[in-house]
């Protein structure tokens, strides 16, 4: 895996251009990881690539995301 900092990192598409509370995360082969777009240089949680497949599509799954 390449280092956090030359990942490529992406921002949903429901993200407003007001530049406030996104998420963006990266793809890294069998990693995901994900950091808060306004502190882009502290923490990262990463999530095996299954899991956050599986995450994903419970949440467009939801009541709450249509």
């Amino acid at each position: 895996m390449r280092s956090t900092l030359e990942a490529t990192w992406y921002k949903s598409s429901y993200s407003g251009g007001s530049g406030g509370d996104c998420l963006e995360v990266a793809v890294e082969g069998t990693v995901v990881p994900v950091r808060d777009s306004k502190n882009p240089h502290g923490p990262k949680l990463l999530f095996r690539a299954d899991a956050w497949t599986v995450f994903v599509s419970d949440l467009k799954a939801s009541p709450a995301y249509k």
